[in-house]
Protein backbone atom coordinates (compact mmCIF):
# COMPACT_ATOMS: atom_id res chain seq x y z
CA UNK A 1 0.00 0.00 0.00
CA UNK A 2 2.43 2.32 0.86
CA UNK A 3 4.63 1.81 -2.20
CA UNK A 4 1.69 2.41 -4.33
CA UNK A 5 0.86 5.65 -2.62
CA UNK A 6 4.65 6.75 -3.24
CA UNK A 7 4.50 6.03 -6.96
CA UNK A 8 0.92 7.92 -6.65
CA UNK A 9 3.16 10.99 -5.56
CA UNK A 10 6.11 10.67 -7.41
CA UNK A 11 3.97 10.73 -10.94
CA UNK A 12 2.44 13.98 -9.37
CA UNK A 13 5.65 15.09 -9.02
CA UNK A 14 6.28 14.65 -12.46
CA UNK A 15 3.69 15.77 -14.25
CA UNK A 16 2.87 19.03 -11.55
CA UNK A 17 5.27 22.14 -11.95
CA UNK A 18 3.69 23.18 -9.01
CA UNK A 19 4.52 20.53 -6.79
CA UNK A 20 7.32 21.49 -4.82
CA UNK A 21 7.97 18.47 -1.93
CA UNK A 22 6.31 14.92 -0.85
CA UNK A 23 5.40 16.48 2.16
CA UNK A 24 2.92 19.17 0.02
CA UNK A 25 1.33 16.42 -2.22
CA UNK A 26 0.68 14.28 0.37
CA UNK A 27 -1.20 16.98 2.15
CA UNK A 28 -2.49 19.53 0.00
CA UNK A 29 -3.60 17.41 -2.73
CA UNK A 30 -7.15 16.47 -3.18
CA UNK A 31 -6.64 14.53 -6.30
CA UNK A 32 -4.68 12.35 -4.22
CA UNK A 33 -6.82 12.26 -0.95
CA UNK A 34 -9.20 10.91 -4.23
CA UNK A 35 -7.39 8.41 -4.90
CA UNK A 36 -6.83 7.17 -1.65
CA UNK A 37 -10.67 7.13 -0.82
CA UNK A 38 -11.77 5.44 -3.71
CA UNK A 39 -9.36 2.59 -2.79
CA UNK A 40 -11.11 2.37 0.16
CA UNK A 41 -14.44 2.22 -0.96
CA UNK A 42 -13.41 0.19 -4.17
CA UNK A 43 -12.30 -2.45 -1.51
CA UNK A 44 -15.44 -2.35 0.29
CA UNK A 45 -17.75 -2.53 -2.76
CA UNK A 46 -15.74 -6.00 -4.23
CA UNK A 47 -16.33 -7.86 -0.88
CA UNK A 48 -20.36 -6.70 -1.01
CA UNK A 49 -20.18 -3.56 1.13
CA UNK A 50 -22.16 -1.28 -1.22
CA UNK A 51 -23.11 0.93 1.27
CA UNK A 52 -20.15 1.72 2.85
CA UNK A 53 -17.84 1.76 0.22
CA UNK A 54 -20.93 4.63 -1.71
CA UNK A 55 -20.62 6.20 2.01
CA UNK A 56 -16.78 6.33 1.68
CA UNK A 57 -17.17 7.91 -1.87
CA UNK A 58 -19.93 10.37 -0.65
CA UNK A 59 -17.18 11.56 2.22
CA UNK A 60 -14.88 12.09 -0.59
CA UNK A 61 -17.07 14.09 -3.01
CA UNK A 62 -17.56 16.13 0.07
CA UNK A 63 -14.22 16.64 0.89
CA UNK A 64 -12.26 16.34 -2.51
CA UNK A 65 -14.83 17.34 -5.08
CA UNK A 66 -14.13 14.81 -6.89
CA UNK A 67 -16.79 12.35 -7.60
CA UNK A 68 -16.07 8.62 -8.29
CA UNK A 69 -18.10 5.71 -7.90
CA UNK A 70 -16.77 2.86 -5.75
CA UNK A 71 -17.79 0.48 -8.79
CA UNK A 72 -15.07 2.36 -11.47
CA UNK A 73 -11.70 0.61 -11.64
CA UNK A 74 -8.53 3.14 -11.33
CA UNK A 75 -4.99 1.81 -12.11
CA UNK A 76 -1.65 2.91 -10.54
CA UNK A 77 -0.07 6.49 -11.36
CA UNK A 78 -3.33 7.92 -12.58
CA UNK A 79 -2.80 12.02 -11.93
CA UNK A 80 -6.50 14.36 -11.33
CA UNK A 81 -5.08 17.85 -11.65
CA UNK A 82 -7.09 20.28 -9.75
CA UNK A 83 -9.72 17.55 -10.87
CA UNK A 84 -12.86 19.74 -8.90
CA UNK A 85 -16.10 18.84 -10.40
CA UNK A 86 -14.96 15.08 -12.03
CA UNK A 87 -17.62 12.64 -12.15
CA UNK A 88 -16.31 8.87 -13.09
CA UNK A 89 -18.91 6.83 -13.55
CA UNK A 90 -19.55 2.88 -11.88
CA UNK A 91 -18.36 0.81 -14.89
CA UNK A 92 -15.39 2.97 -16.01
CA UNK A 93 -11.51 1.92 -16.14
CA UNK A 94 -9.30 4.42 -16.06
CA UNK A 95 -5.54 3.01 -16.93
CA UNK A 96 -2.28 3.27 -15.69
CA UNK A 97 -0.38 6.98 -15.86
CA UNK A 98 -3.90 9.05 -16.87
CA UNK A 99 -4.32 12.32 -16.47
CA UNK A 100 -7.44 14.12 -15.85
CA UNK A 101 -7.93 17.60 -15.46
CA UNK A 102 -10.73 19.97 -13.69
CA UNK A 103 -14.67 19.35 -14.82
CA UNK A 104 -14.27 15.93 -16.41
CA UNK A 105 -16.90 13.51 -16.92
CA UNK A 106 -16.37 10.13 -17.79
CA UNK A 107 -20.28 9.33 -18.38
CA UNK A 108 -22.72 6.56 -19.52
CA UNK A 109 -25.73 6.57 -22.02
CA UNK A 110 -27.59 3.51 -21.29
CA UNK A 111 -29.79 2.60 -18.44
CA UNK A 112 -29.53 -0.71 -18.21
CA UNK A 113 -28.57 -2.16 -15.22
CA UNK A 114 -24.93 -3.93 -14.93
CA UNK A 115 -24.00 -3.27 -18.63
CA UNK A 116 -20.58 -1.52 -19.21
CA UNK A 117 -22.02 1.71 -19.70
CA UNK A 118 -18.91 3.87 -18.81
CA UNK A 119 -15.78 4.45 -21.01
CA UNK A 120 -12.58 2.89 -20.63
CA UNK A 121 -9.24 4.72 -20.86
CA UNK A 122 -5.97 3.08 -22.08
CA UNK A 123 -2.90 4.03 -20.47
CA UNK A 124 -1.06 7.50 -20.06
CA UNK A 125 -4.42 9.18 -21.35
CA UNK A 126 -5.00 13.05 -20.90
CA UNK A 127 -8.55 14.12 -20.29
CA UNK A 128 -8.35 18.00 -20.37
CA UNK A 129 -10.38 20.13 -18.58
CA UNK A 130 -14.58 20.20 -18.96
CA UNK A 131 -13.93 17.18 -21.57
CA UNK A 132 -17.16 14.72 -21.25
CA UNK A 133 -16.33 11.23 -22.70
CA UNK A 134 -19.78 9.24 -22.88
CA UNK A 135 -20.48 5.61 -23.41
CA UNK A 136 -18.81 2.44 -22.80
CA UNK A 137 -16.26 2.53 -25.65
CA UNK A 138 -12.15 2.17 -25.21
CA UNK A 139 -10.17 5.32 -25.77
CA UNK A 140 -6.89 3.94 -26.56
CA UNK A 141 -3.61 4.23 -25.03
CA UNK A 142 -1.85 7.55 -25.73
CA UNK A 143 -4.53 9.18 -26.73
CA UNK A 144 -5.66 12.90 -26.29
CA UNK A 145 -8.88 14.34 -25.34
CA UNK A 146 -8.99 18.22 -25.78
CA UNK A 147 -10.29 20.45 -23.25
CA UNK A 148 -14.58 20.60 -23.43
CA UNK A 149 -14.83 18.04 -26.53
CA UNK A 150 -18.00 15.48 -26.21
CA UNK A 151 -16.44 12.32 -26.91
CA UNK A 152 -19.13 9.95 -28.10
CA UNK A 153 -17.08 7.11 -30.02
CA UNK A 154 -13.97 5.11 -30.02
CA UNK A 155 -10.82 7.08 -29.85
CA UNK A 156 -7.64 4.88 -31.21
CA UNK A 157 -4.70 4.69 -29.61
CA UNK A 158 -2.21 7.76 -29.81
CA UNK A 159 -4.95 9.87 -31.68
CA UNK A 160 -6.47 13.46 -30.28
CA UNK A 161 -9.94 14.08 -30.30
CA UNK A 162 -10.96 17.72 -30.11
CA UNK A 163 -14.59 19.58 -30.71
CA UNK A 164 -18.43 18.98 -29.97
CA UNK A 165 -18.91 16.01 -31.17
CA UNK A 166 -15.15 14.96 -31.10
CA UNK A 167 -13.59 15.07 -34.61
CA UNK A 168 -10.93 12.45 -34.00
CA UNK A 169 -7.26 13.23 -35.24
CA UNK A 170 -5.10 10.54 -36.19
CA UNK A 171 -1.51 10.25 -35.16
CA UNK A 172 1.11 11.30 -37.34
CA UNK A 173 3.15 7.81 -37.28
CA UNK A 174 3.16 4.58 -36.05
CA UNK A 175 5.40 5.50 -33.26
CA UNK A 176 3.31 8.60 -32.00
CA UNK A 177 0.42 6.05 -31.29
CA UNK A 178 3.09 3.54 -29.46
CA UNK A 179 1.66 5.05 -25.47
CA UNK A 180 4.21 3.33 -23.99
CA UNK A 181 7.50 4.93 -25.94
CA UNK A 182 10.20 5.29 -23.75
CA UNK A 183 11.04 9.03 -22.87
CA UNK A 184 7.32 10.48 -24.50
CA UNK A 185 7.03 13.77 -23.47
CA UNK A 186 3.98 14.58 -21.65
CA UNK A 187 1.60 16.81 -23.14
CA UNK A 188 -0.06 18.96 -20.29
CA UNK A 189 -4.04 19.39 -20.82
CA UNK A 190 -3.50 17.49 -24.10
CA UNK A 191 -2.06 20.27 -25.91
CA UNK A 192 -0.42 19.48 -29.33
CA UNK A 193 0.79 21.44 -32.22
CA UNK A 194 -1.78 20.70 -34.86
CA UNK A 195 -4.87 19.97 -32.49
CA UNK A 196 -7.59 21.21 -34.28
CA UNK A 197 -8.81 19.57 -37.55
CA UNK A 198 -10.84 22.59 -38.92
CA UNK A 199 -8.27 24.66 -38.95
CA UNK A 200 -5.92 21.45 -40.74
CA UNK A 201 -8.54 21.72 -43.38
CA UNK A 202 -8.65 25.69 -44.12
CA UNK A 203 -4.75 25.83 -43.75
CA UNK A 204 -5.14 23.12 -46.77
CA UNK A 205 -7.73 25.05 -48.49
CA UNK A 206 -6.16 28.24 -48.11
CA UNK A 207 -2.67 27.08 -49.54
CA UNK A 208 -4.42 25.00 -52.59
CA UNK A 209 -6.10 29.10 -53.08
CA UNK A 210 -2.77 30.33 -53.10
CA UNK A 211 -1.71 27.98 -55.74
CA UNK A 212 -4.23 28.14 -58.66
CA UNK A 213 -4.15 31.89 -58.08
CA UNK A 214 -0.23 31.26 -59.21
CA UNK A 215 -0.85 29.13 -62.11
CA UNK A 216 -3.60 30.97 -63.33
CA UNK A 217 -1.31 34.42 -63.17
CA UNK A 218 1.30 32.43 -64.72
CA UNK A 219 -1.03 31.44 -67.69
CA UNK A 220 -2.41 34.64 -68.03
CA UNK A 221 1.54 36.35 -68.41
CA UNK A 222 2.33 33.61 -70.92
CA UNK A 223 -0.87 34.57 -73.08
CA UNK A 224 0.22 38.07 -72.83
CA UNK A 225 3.64 37.74 -74.21
CA UNK A 226 2.42 35.30 -76.89
CA UNK A 227 -0.09 37.88 -77.73
CA UNK A 228 2.82 40.47 -77.59
CA UNK A 229 5.05 38.44 -80.26
CA UNK A 230 2.37 37.32 -82.87
CA UNK A 231 0.25 40.60 -82.81
CA UNK A 232 1.90 43.27 -81.68
CA UNK A 233 -0.50 44.01 -79.30
CA UNK A 234 -1.86 42.15 -76.50
CA UNK A 235 -6.07 43.56 -77.24
CA UNK A 236 -6.67 38.70 -76.66
CA UNK A 237 -6.08 39.55 -72.66
CA UNK A 238 -8.80 40.93 -70.66
CA UNK A 239 -8.39 44.72 -69.09
CA UNK A 240 -9.30 42.21 -65.25
CA UNK A 241 -6.86 39.11 -65.99
CA UNK A 242 -5.04 39.12 -63.30
CA UNK A 243 -1.85 38.61 -64.23
CA UNK A 244 0.03 39.32 -60.93
CA UNK A 245 -0.75 37.70 -57.56
CA UNK A 246 -3.39 39.33 -55.13
CA UNK A 247 -4.22 36.32 -52.57
CA UNK A 248 -3.22 37.50 -49.48
CA UNK A 249 -2.34 34.16 -47.71
CA UNK A 250 -0.21 34.86 -44.99
CA UNK A 251 -2.98 36.71 -43.23
CA UNK A 252 -5.92 34.64 -43.85
CA UNK A 253 -3.78 32.02 -42.31
CA UNK A 254 -2.53 34.00 -39.37
CA UNK A 255 -6.26 34.54 -39.21
CA UNK A 256 -7.15 30.81 -39.15
CA UNK A 257 -4.26 29.93 -36.43
CA UNK A 258 -0.43 28.99 -37.56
Amino acid sequence: MFSRLRSDIQCILDRDPAARSRWEVLTLYPGLHALVLHRVAHWCWKRGLKWIGRLVSYVSRWLTGIEIHPGAVIGDCVFFDHAMGVVVGETAEIGDGCTIYQGVTLGGTSLYKGAKRHPTLGKNVVVSAGAKVLGGFVVGDGAKIGSNAVVIKPVPAGATAVGIPARIIPPKTAAAADANEAGGKFAAYGITQQDDPLSLAMRGLIDNAASQEHQIALLWQAIETLSMQGQGSRDCVPEDAATTKCFEKQRLTELVGK
